[in-house]
């Protein structure tokens, strides 16, 4: 089969299309065909090698093996292993595999029958594909841990990417009053997302302003936690869900120190809410902001053109035809 790999850490020209065995789907396991799958900052982050500390998991100065990443698929159950109760072969499936492995820029996968859930007929692989990861840190930074209530003023920092553009429409649907900040190119999308107010970072900073709010909840983290507290309400909250580590770390030590707000790093749990995700799919509620596609042989361009930061949504990389023809209208 084909796959897309890489042997060090560095910039998209590292990725290569290579010939690599077929998996074998263990106990409780199923194969998947891939047909679509979609980049996130994880992605990103474990190609470059930075932040350094993902390197304690992988390798410090190369990976201890060659590497197929990526943890959102969407595709079609062909195999299974003993054990495998829920799924069969056929199912349409979609999940995250971040905590199982890894292993989605391929044109097959092993998977844990766990992480995967049945595709509705009316989503497409390519929304599938661009649900289960952003969707699940959007839930559960609002309301495991933000407790967002109606009429409560939120922040989302990053609200143009693949979790914030998600997480803009679901703090909507809490009947929250949403402010979201993002690039310039971004903004109108998010206003058609719901957004009552948002705000172009390049042109200035929601943290010297007057506003306060009861959440900020933060794709980006690329400041100082001291500064993010400026901008919350007494007893406001503010939920991280990546970026700076330095920056992390501060917001968790000052939220253990302070009596007048709630800094939390999201314990990310995938898959969690997938299925509250479909039912709010399937009426009508949310659905996944796609900005562009490539096929499989064109990941290194995907990855290229997501690091530019530009993109508004998500770019999915569509492992075979019948997802490149669905692709078709994306954007």
């Amino acid at each position: 089969m084909k796959a897309i790999v890489y042997r060090s850490y560095g910039n998209p020209d590292v990725l290569r299309v290579e010939d690599v065995a077929r998996p074998e789907p263990g106990d409780g396991e199923v194969l998947v065909q891939n047909h679509a799958v979609s980049i996130n900052a994880w992605d990103w982050e474990m190609l470059t090698g930075r932040p350094l500390e993902y390197r304690l998991l992988s390798g410090i100065f190369s990976p201890r093996k060659k590497m197929i990443h990526g943890c959102d698929i969407a595709g079609r159950v062909v195999s299974a292993g003993k054990g495998v109760r829920t799924l069969s072969v056929g199912d349409e499936v979609f999940g995250d595999l971040s905590e199982h492995g890894w292993g989605a820029y391929a044109e097959y996968t092993c998977a844990p029958e766990s992480s995967l859930r049945r595709k509705p007929a009316e989503m497409t692989v390519i929304e599938a594909a661009c649900l289960p990861h952003g969707g699940n840190l959007a839930v559960q930074g609002l309301v495991d841990f933000g407790n967002v209530k109606a009429g409560q003023r939120v922040l989302i920092n990053g609200g143009g990417g693949s979790t914030g553009t998600l997480a803009i429409q679901i703090a909507k649907l809490l009947s929250a009053e949403v402010t979201a900040v993002d690039h310039t190119t971004k903004l109108e999308k998010m206003l058609e997302l719901g957004a009552d107010h948002v705000i172009d970072f390049t042109q200035s900073d929601f943290t010297r302003d007057r506003n306060r709010y009861d959440l900020v909840f933060d794709v980006k983290t690329d400041r100082s936690a001291f500064r993010y507290r400026r901008s919350l309400r007494p007893n406001g909250a503010y939920v991280t869900v990546g970026g700076n580590s330095l920056y992390i770390l501060q917001a968790v030590s000052l939220g253990k120190l302070s009596r007048k707000c709630r800094m939390h790093l999201l314990p990310y749990v995938a898959n969690k809410d997938s299925d509250y995700l479909v039912e709010l799919y399937q009426a009508g509620k949310l659905k996944p902001v796609i900005d562009r596609c490539f096929p499989l042989e064109k990941t290194a361009e995907a990855f290229r053109y997501f690091g530019e930061g530009r993109c508004t949504g998500k770019v999915v990389v569509t492992v075979d035809s019948e997802a490149w023809g669905q692709s078709k209208g994306t954007g």
